[in-house]
């Protein structure tokens, strides 16, 4: 009887590592030039160029989308692809199957930037994409779980490692949230409205917006680092019962964070108590997991000063960290009077994005690129020097948005000893603008290190040869398993995927059902107000060429109940304003003032000459200007397409109402084209800007309340 041990021979899929770690560094650079581009645009409205798609409410969502599902999705499965074949002992599930997951996802990519810039966008922040793109994201991300699922369900090695746990979460709930945050009704080949509307589509919103970061830009980084920390120091991690904690800590509390966003708005206040609580919750898992990382690498800290790799996953974690303290501190009520609205935010996803995100994917590029081609790094010294001008970049580029962000805040916020605001909006823009130079030469230092790298990394693919496949064998899994001796509890679960899957689910969905369904169900949470109307035809037809033109990137329509911001903008905003928006349109960042009661504020000519030149009505305003609107037509062949929608929606146009929706329409430009032409402004009536004009002088008039006369004792 023979004692050897059969092993089976295969080889592991380098190629598709290899892809996607090119398109990672390649849709990297494009990420963070356009994102320098978005910068400076703020500090030179030249930048614009003067043309639709350069602006930066369209330049803005392209970086943000480039960023997140381009440099960091497809490093995500860079690192999946090659750590999950190597921790299952298997070979990825179908060729096949990765490859059209990788060129599907490039499509999207390029689908997503084009649209972007041409106008199509859903209006949501990181959910822009529209309706056909939101099918092809769907159908790629089921070939990625079932190519996972796939090569999971035929492994070699029983028990699934912490990492794995990671990956499977982040399948099933990204799959969750953007289902339920992309369900929307179209209405042209492009175009769709939001199924949800004012209230209830900013909650699901930001439940969705809070757990993309979550669970895009976190927990899949948390599996590549507990595969490539440990085995880049070669270290065991520090403790698996503390991973056992972290996961599943994690993925329960982090999904009913996301009403942070919305806090001191129209949201119900036991909607933000919870997000407020859960948030704070989130500290002990996140920082379990820090330090579950960085302890990996006790008595290593030798190898950390020589080995550049090592420098930038140390970086990485140590800013997860910070974020992740900075996270539930900012969803603190005091805080966020403060915070929200400000460029602190910015600066606070930044330090993530830029420190967690980016040099941990600078650190696994490094260390991957080498092995695939079976040679050495060509410059140790270049990448030392992409690590300090990095680490600089990110410096230069959040601690002045910090200052301005606590800036913002005061000068907002500050009254003259007479019980006036101190400062107009405008004074506190022009302030801003170093502080944006300073951003914008941050991010300029941290592409300089992503160019380095890139040469780098192609002098080292030049100096060797890929093993695309690369030979390895394992023993077969046994098909009945014995257990030897004690075993933890958790181990039962491990070698189940699909339970672990389900489990995994049940545990993201319960936060999301117990914070969206009573807004929907339980009629008090919306109260409604008798004198909110449907918008007119060309109200409606305004508020598409609002969003088409990314505004709500710089405008905000939410005031607060603060005593700075009630004096400044008007009565604070209310729940039942919003029943018929869709998409809401409530802002996260005010680069310019908020516009929830604007209608009535300014005549028609003002806007008229505000969009065509902002600097003539607001001097010193960063705004580009609008010159397309003054050219283009309202395309009033698709008005009806939009009222049946909205009528499907639930908002009370008439029956048959469609039909007349035009006549209206052109009716109400009529005035407007009259109220232009009393201040000797000539403009068609069938104009862009005519529709823009309505809409913005619609907004927050629907409530009239008494304005109440302070007295002074």
């Amino acid at each position: 009887m023979s004692n050897t041990l059969q092993t089976d021979k295969f080889f592991y899929d380098n190629k598709i590592v290899k892809w996607f770690a090119y398109a990672t560094i390649l849709w990297g650079l494009v990420g963070m030039l356009v994102g320098v581009l978005a910068a400076f645009q703020l500090v030179f409205p030249i930048l614009n160029f003067n043309t639709a798609e350069t602006t930066f409410g369209r330049v803005r969502p392209v970086h943000t989308n480039a960023v997140i599902f381009a440099f960091v999705g497809n490093g995500i499965f860079m690192g999946v692809y090659y750590s999950l074949q190597r921790l299952l002992k298997a070979r990825m599930f179908s060729d096949f199957l990765s490859k059209l997951h990788f060129w599907g996802w490039q499509l999207i990519i390029v689908l997503a930037a084009v649209s972007l810039l041409a106008g199509y966008t859903t209006g949501k922040e990181y959910a822009e994409l529209e309706w056909p793109i939101d099918i092809l994201i769907t159908l790629i991300w089921v070939v990625f779980g079932v190519n996972m699922f796939g090569t999971i369900i035929k492994r070699r090695e029983r028990h699934l490692y912490v990492a794995i746990w990671f990956y499977i979460a982040t399948f099933v709930t990204v799959a969750m949230l953007h289902i339920v945050n992309s369900w929307e009704i179209p209405f042209s080949a492009f175009k769709s409205y939001s199924w949800y509307a004012g209230v209830q589509d900013a909650l699901v919103q930001w439940w969705y917006g809070h757990n993309a970061v979550a669970f895009f830009l976190t927990t899949p980084y948390l599996g590549i680092m507990y595969y490539f920390l440990p085995k880049i120091a070669n270290r065991p991690v520090y403790s698996y019962r503390l991973s056992i904690i972290h996961f599943w800590a994690l993925i329960f509390i982090y999904i009913w964070a996301g009403p942070h966003h919305l806090l001191y708005t129209a949201l119900p206040d036991w909607a933000q108590s919870l997000g407020v609580v859960f948030s704070v919750m989130l500290i002990a898992p996140s920082w379990g997991g820090m330090l579950n990382g960085l302890l990996t690498l006790r008595g290593a800290w030798d190898k950390v000063r020589e080995d550049v790799v090592l420098k930038f996953l140390v970086v990485a974690v140590t800013a997860y960290g910070m974020a992740t303290f900075e996270g539930p501190m900012l969803s603190l009520k005091n805080v966020n009077a403060i915070s929200h609205f400000t460029d602190w935010t910015i600066a606070h996803v930044h330090v993530g994005a830029l420190g967690w995100n980016g040099f941990l994917t600078f650190g696994v590029l490094y260390w991957l690129i080498p092995r695939i081609f079976k040679t050495n790094l060509y410059s140790q010294k270049m990448a030392n020097w992409h690590f300090w001008i990095g680490t600089l970049g990110i410096v230069f580029y959040a601690v002045p948005m910090y200052w301005a962000g606590f800036m913002q805040s005061l000068a907002w916020k500050e009254f003259t000893p007479e019980g006036q605001l101190k400062y107009q909006f405008m004074e506190t823009v022009t302030q801003m603008r170093p502080f944006f130079m300073m951003r914008g030469i941050g991010g300029t230092l941290y592409l300089v290190g992503a160019i380095m790298m890139t040469y780098n990394l192609i002098k080292t693919v030049r100096l060797g040869k890929a093993e695309n496949d690369e030979a390895a064998e394992a023993a077969p899994l046994a098909k009945e398993y014995v257990e030897h001796g004690s075993s933890h509890w958790h181990r039962w679960i491990e070698r189940r995927p699909v339970q672990l899957m389900v489990l995994s689910l049940v545990v993201v969905a319960l936060g999301g059902l117990i914070e969206i369904v009573p807004t929907f169900m339980i009629k008090s949470n919306i109260p409604t107000i008798t004198s909110v109307k449907p918008y007119t035809p060309l109200e409606l037809q305004g508020r598409d060429i609002y969003v088409r033109e990314g505004c709500y990137t710089c405008h905000s329509q939410m005031v607060r109940p603060f005593r700075s911001e009630v004096a400044r903008y008007g009565e604070y905003s209310k729940a039942g304003e919003f029943i018929y928006d869709h998409p809401f349109q409530w802002g996260s960042k005010r680069t310019g003032p908020d516009l929830a009661r604007v209608g009535g504020k300014y005549p028609d000519s003002w806007h008229f000459n505000h969009m065509y030149e902002p600097s003539s009505m607001s001097p010193g305003s960063i705004m580009p200007a609008y010159v397309w609107l003054f050219e283009k037509d309202i395309d009033t062949a698709i008005t009806p397409a939009k009222i049946r929608a909205m009528q499907t929606l639930g908002v009370p146009y008439e029956e048959g109402y469609d039909r007349k929706a035009n006549a209206d329409l052109m009716t109400q430009a009529e005035k407007i084209k009259g109220s232009l032409a009393k201040d000797n402004i000539q403009v068609k009536s069938s104009k862009e800007i005519v529709a823009l004009i309505a809409y913005l002088q619609r907004i927050g008039t629907d409530i009239k309340l008494e304005q109440k006369t302070a007295t002074i004792n």
